[in-house]
């Protein structure tokens, strides 16, 4: 069978199971019989169709075609999530608590202002105002009613008749507002970090190799695919090896496959960070991780090629939300003295004490690493993964005190670093450290 005839049986396949309606109960075999195909190219496409979320398969109820799963957008909130995060209590409208709001109006203005930045979808922030509660409801807005005051039964009436919820919490209007930034920001902090799922193409066909399949099928296998390495799974479909094309040079057609794999081979999860897969790559020296499911089933497979084309299309998005590390380290400046010596100056803000009003350990560790990081990236691409960081310190640093981090690059090669970094207050040094590193080339 030609690579060109695989695929064509494999597309039609999935189009067959996605014109089943819903609920319907179907198995590899029936799909086998129905379309002329071996039980092993129904296995994979049936495999593949769980994968795009068009089927689900449950332990003694088999597969059934289900509706496909919309992704959901991370960066927005429900009103629901609204009233778990300000401990609110729904005074109407309940049943439209399930509505994703787009923003929040903060109701500090004349109730003529206010209107004209209310649109439908929107969250009202505001006190005891009735007024602007009924207006908001009008031009399809929530509410949500700050210092816990209640709203009158009117309100209530048409909030239940619009399903638009009126909450009620006992934050303050300032407060209430700082909350739900902070969980917004988090969800797209969380958003920007790219998952397997993210970096393996959903449409892609899962190659592997069964325990039993000899060296003459691995050899089809790789004229069908082009790939020159495959996992290997038993008979539950779980990965217990992964073997390449250098693994059987020299081995006899009817050879075992399972004879030249190597054995217990990492895996990773489709919510697993590419950059942990990355890692997990470089320090294993992999070129393939299988993906797994909640059982240990094989549900697909990402490649170094995966991760680099995921990690530069990352670096090409647009960042909203900081991280802690960014927050902590936006307060420092990169230097240049008139000799071309790089150096990262910076105040120590309160954020960053200690209970006694010294400069965190951890939070030192985290600029150490952050000046390294910096360092290095600027001399080449890639990305870089701390391995470890030693530290001494000298001196204690108090709050407000300006401190300068001195990088100096110990030894460089093409997959690993070392770094040493002086850290001075005016002309004291207060720490010195070691950091040793390894890159991954973009």
């Amino acid at each position: 069978m030609t690579s060109t005839e695989f695929s064509t049986k494999h597309e039609q396949i999935i189009q067959y199971i996605e014109n089943l309606e819903i609920g319907t109960r179907i198995s590899v075999r029936k799909v086998a019989q129905e379309l002329d195909v071996s039980e092993g190219t129904a296995y994979r496409a049936m495999k593949d169709a769980e994968n795009r979320g068009i089927v689900s398969t449950k332990e003694r109820a088999g597969t059934v075609r289900i509706e496909k799963k919309q992704p959901v957008e991370i960066d927005r909130l429900t009103f629901s999530e609204i009233a778990n995060i300000v401990d609110g209590n729904v005074l109407g409208g309940e049943e439209g608590l399930h509505k994703t709001l787009k923003k929040f109006v903060i109701g500090a203005m004349q109730l003529e202002d206010m209107i004209r930045y209310i649109e439908p979808g929107n969250l009202l922030i505001v006190g005891n105002r009735e007024k602007a509660h009924y207006s908001a409801l009008t031009l399809g807005a929530g509410i949500l009613v700050t210092g816990g005051f209640d709203t009158a039964d009117s309100v209530k009436a048409l909030a239940d008749e619009l399903k638009l919820p009126v909450i009620s919490t006992h934050y303050d209007t300032f407060t209430v507002a700082t909350m739900i930034n902070r969980v917004i920001s988090d969800k797209l902090i969380k958003k920007k970090i790219v998952h397997v799922q993210d970096a393996v193409h959903p449409d892609a066909e899962i190659a592997y190799l069964r325990e039993n399949d000899q060296v003459n099928d691995m050899l089809l296998r790789i004229s069908e695919t082009n790939h020159n390495r495959f996992p290997v799974v038993d008979g539950n479909h779980k990965p217990i090896g992964i073997i390449t094309a250098k693994d059987i040079i020299g081995a006899n057609g009817s050879d075992p496959i399972h004879q030249y794999m190597s054995r217990n081979p990492l895996t990773v999860t489709a919510q697993t960070a590419v950059a942990t897969a990355g890692h997990i790559m470089v320090r294993e020296s992999l070129e393939l991780l299988p993906i797994v499911d909640a059982s240990g089933r094989l549900t697909g497979v990402i490649s170094r090629k995966d991760v680099l084309r995921s990690l530069q299309n990352t670096q090409l998005q647009p960042h909203y939300g900081e991280t802690l590390e960014e927050q902590i380290w936006s307060s420092f400046k990169e230097i240049r003295d008139g000799e071309g010596r790089l150096s990262y100056q910076g105040v120590i803000s309160a954020s960053m004490i200690n209970p006694v009003g010294n400069l965190s350990d951890g939070i030192l560790s985290c600029l150490i690493n952050q000046a390294t990081a910096r360092t290095i990236t600027g001399l080449r691409k890639g990305n870089l993964h701390i391995d470890s960081t030693a530290v001494h310190y000298f001196l204690p640093v108090e709050i407000e005190s300006v401190i300068s981090l001195i990088p100096a690059v110990i030894e460089s090669s093409r997959r690993f670093c070392k770094v040493s970094v002086d850290v001075y207050e005016g002309a004291k040094r207060i720490a010195q450290a070691i950091v040793t590193a390894r890159l991954f080339e973009a």
